[in-house]
């Protein structure tokens, strides 16, 4: 019998995958689509994910950066710019790399750790048994499996089958176009790498830029080709069946900024893509007893800001130590029910991000007015401080003891000293370990009957005022240090009772 099978090998499906395997546990993938599409989807991963990725020691992979990652300066919401120098405290990281390479670096990654990925592999039944669940594919076989997860996207095979209701709305006014396109040099701005328009001005790269009649992004992205998209609300709405072309685009951009670009195709391969309208739903349950959902299969929202793989991932990261631990046989009762009750408000939170700067881009005098207030809001180093947290995730605080100041929160960047030199917390949680970290050595005793899923390290911290804390696999704060017994009750509240 296979312990975990996950369907659908995005980069929410490959993460629960190797988070699951660096537990012990041996899932299968099971991927409908013979071989990686490289269809052009996120281009690139905004948040704490970011942070993530350094603590599994993929950040280094994925960018070829051999430092930490860095804080950005700035960033945009609902097509405002954000400064983010004016924070004490800037918790906006961002990773440039599109979809295509997150995937493929997250499939060498599951290779290494042993997951079995089977491609060309479709489901089309699921059968619910009290102590398993037989999974049936298109070619007529079926495997049988303790648990299934769902990472197939927005329009999941696996929540159908489970019989998840996906409540929400469906807004079919807004009609988005995309495209990769070349622009002559002479439009080009040299200082800003912008978009120079004759009889407009200077479309900013990497930001949206609002008009009353629309919404444009121009994204010259380095070594690869540049993107240009609009969004527009036409009256009364419409939906073109025609396929996508860069007249089409070249025209919406004349209609949004009432001046013309030239646009031409890219060198190669290129994206041409019309969306209309956009949903914004939560599944009904994250779990239907035997089979979970994570990612666009658990909620969809509309892009802006870029949190679908920060919020998708992280998804990945709490469901799959605590899916392990129940696999395994130690997860202490009502674990596994916990990643519902911590995840589904962070996709709440999403969603009102998205929804409120869906209606900041709207086109209209009115909404001029509001923007004109909300600019003024932004000059405030606290508002700005509020919306970055928001909308990297820093904000997120899991319930836990009110009495623990920590308890809850995201792990900061701890470095340990010990006898043997400086260690990042990035490179002790590798493994996905529960974790331990002791300034004192009055602790280690106290954690030692969890040494076989615990991991303990003394050492004097550095980056945080608390004497000990105790980490979970997707590094957040389980305990910061009060007495023996409440740690003893955060081990076992987490962890399970020792064997």
């Amino acid at each position: 019998m296979i312990d975990v099978a996950i369907v659908g090998a995005g980069p929410n499906g490959l993460m629960l995958a190797c988070e699951l395997a660096l537990a012990g546990v041996h899932p299968v993938v099971l991927e409908r689509h013979a071989a990686p599409t490289g269809e052009p989807r996120a281009n690139g991963l905004v948040g704490q994910v970011v942070r993530l990725l350094d603590r599994r020691g993929l950040y280094a992979r994925l960018s070829g950066e051999s430092t930490p990652p860095a804080p950005q300066p700035a960033f945009t919401f609902g097509a405002f710019p954000l400064d983010l120098t004016m924070l004490a405290e800037n918790p906006h990281y961002v990773l440039g790399v599109p979809q295509a390479q997150l995937e493929a670096g997250l499939a060498v990654r599951a290779a290494e750790l042993g997951v079995d990925l089977r491609r060309g592999h479709e489901v089309v039944d699921l059968r619910q048994r009290l102590d398993a669940v037989e999974v049936h594919l298109a070619d007529g076989t079926q495997l049988t499996s303790r648990f299934v997860v769902g990472a197939d996207g927005g329009r999941s095979v696996v929540r159908r089958l489970a019989g998840i209701d996906f409540p929400g709305v469906t807004n079919d006014r807004s009609i988005s176009r995309t495209a990769t396109v070349t622009v002559p040099a002479s439009s080009l701005d040299p200082e800003t790498g912008g978009l120079r328009v004759p009889g407009y001005g200077v479309v900013p790269p990497f930001q949206h830029t609002r008009t009353t009649r629309g919404l444009i992004a121009w994204a010259p992205f380095p070594g690869r080709p540049a993107i240009l998209s609009t969004t527009e609300w036409p009256d009364p709405p419409t939906n073109d069946e025609t396929p996508m072309s860069l007249a089409e685009l070249r025209a919406s951009v004349a209609r949004v900024l009432g001046a013309d670009i030239p646009l031409g195709p890219p060198d190669g391969p290129g994206l041409l893509r019309r969306l209309t309208g956009r949903n914004t739903r939560i599944a009904a349950r994250y779990r239907a007893d035997r089979v979970l959902l994570v990612g666009d299969a658990a909620h969809v929202h509309p892009a802006m800001g870029g949190p679908g793989l920060n919020l998708g991932l992280q998804d990945a990261v709490n469901l799959g130590w605590k899916l392990a631990a129940t696999v395994r046989g130690w997860a202490p009762k009502g674990l596994l029910d916990t990643y519902e009750s911590e995840r589904r408000p962070v996709a709440e939170r999403v969603v009102m991000s998205t929804q409120a700067q869906s209606a900041l881009i709207g086109p209209g005098d009115e909404i001029s007015g509001l923007r004109e207030l909300f600019a003024e809001l932004l000059r405030k180093p606290e508002v700005t401080g509020h919306i970055a947290a928001l909308m990297s995730g820093a904000d997120i605080r899991y319930p836990a003891d009110p009495a623990d100041p920590l308890a809850g929160r995201c792990a900061p960047d701890v470095v340990v000293h010990t006898e043997h030199g400086a260690t990042r917390l990035a490179e002790l949680t590798r493994t996905a370990r529960p974790l331990l970290l002791d300034s004192t050595g009055a602790y280690a005793g106290i954690a030692a009957p969890w040494r076989d899923r615990v991991d303990v390290v003394t050492g004097s911290l550095e980056g945080t005022t608390a004497a000990a804390l105790l980490v979970r696999p997707d590094c957040f704060i389980a305990w910061s240090a009060g007495d023996a017994g409440t740690l003893r009750a955060s081990l076992a509240h987490h962890f399970g009772l020792p064997r």
